[in-house]
């Protein structure tokens, strides 16, 4: 999944070949070209996500060096190249700890579209579970595969790819039979026609530069008929401060600001990107990107999700959106 996750806005994507280690062959005819958060209502208590070998430091060792500075966030402009480094750094150095964080809510199997906690076993956005049986279907932002575990259970057969290779990584520490790759979002290793239908639960477009080349992208794989369901950061959140108090109530910028968010280290390097569209600028993206919008839903915030975290709130979420996912048809 994953991936409106960043505690710094809201809360990924250059190519890269598939690692023997992390990925697993996928039976689908590929191109030579290469391309989630929340809290739980309960407390994670897993353990440490990944156990590394222990390396143990010589007594007299030398003086560390200092611990890099925090980044700093800023908006400016970020391209295609610069978001896909930045979110790839990012999702790598920081998957144990969401997965940790949030591993509870999400489940290993669940399909969660967003921090509402709105499931796709009462959403049915893809369709009714039954007759998912039987289907291709492609996972972009898969973070660690439970959509994509939910989504075999159903009798599908899901691919989950990622641009992360530690998101991968905990999907091989979960286990299960789904294929997964590690790629580019916007340069997809499949054929043309190769997936029934395709999903992406905060994966991707929240991140990336140029939204339409993805949506080209998965128009190009999913055959005639196929559905593409992507949910992200509801636009207008953009307006108002990651607080989720009274004080991120009001409208503190311009939401037809498009300048991208960013965080970046001394040298200027941006080490995390997100980038904001209108809900207008999403419409025409899809519609750029070959597909026909079927429907735009805003998921309410459940009486149950008492969930506090960054920017999401039930004060924030009994008023305003905070997740639109996008239902598209390639006819």
């Amino acid at each position: 999944m994953r991936e409106g996750a960043h505690p710094g806005r809201i809360a990924a994507y250059p190519a890269q070949n598939p690692s023997h280690e992390a990925t697993q062959a996928v039976n689908s005819p590929c191109r030579d070209t290469p391309e989630t958060g929340w809290t739980s209502p309960q407390t994670n208590t897993r353990e440490p996500i990944i156990q590394e070998p222990h390396i143990q430091e010589p007594e007299h060792s030398e003086v560390r060096e200092p611990e890099p500075a925090e980044p700093e966030a800023t908006r400016r402009d970020a391209g295609v190249t610069e978001s896909s480094r930045a979110n790839r750094g990012w999702w790598d150095r920081n998957a144990d700890d969401y997965q940790t964080e949030h591993g509870t809510f999400l489940g290993d199997d669940r399909f969660v579209w967003g921090p509402e906690g709105l499931d796709e076993v009462e959403a049915e956005l893809l369709g009714p579970p039954e007759d998912l049986k039987g289907r291709d279907i492609l996972e972009i932002g898969a973070g660690a595969a439970q959509c994509s575990r939910w989504l075999a259970a159903q009798g599908a057969r899901p691919v989950a790819l990622d641009l992360s290779h530690r998101q991968l990584q905990h999907a091989l520490r979960i286990g299960g039979r789904v294929p997964l790759v590690e790629a580019d979002a916007g340069a997809l290793p499949f054929a043309d026609g190769s997936f029934d239908l395709a999903c992406s639960a905060y994966g991707a477009l929240p991140f990336v530069a140029d939204p339409v080349r993805v949506l080209k992208e998965v128009h190009r794989v999913l055959r005639p008929g196929g559905r593409f369901v992507f949910s992200v950061t509801h636009p207008i959140r953009w307006a108002f401060p990651d607080e989720p108090g009274p004080e991120g109530l009001s409208v503190s910028s311009s939401y037809f600001d498009r300048t991208p968010y960013v965080e970046q280290d001394e040298e200027g390097r941006a080490v995390y990107v997100e980038h904001h569209r209108t809900v207008g600028d999403r419409v025409r993206d899809v519609v750029a990107g070959g597909f026909r919008l079927i429907d735009l839903v805003e998921p309410q915030w459940p009486a149950w999700n008492t969930q506090e975290w960054g920017g999401w709130s039930p004060l924030r979420g009994n008023l305003i959106p905070g997740t639109a996912i996008f239902v598209c048809v390639r006819d």
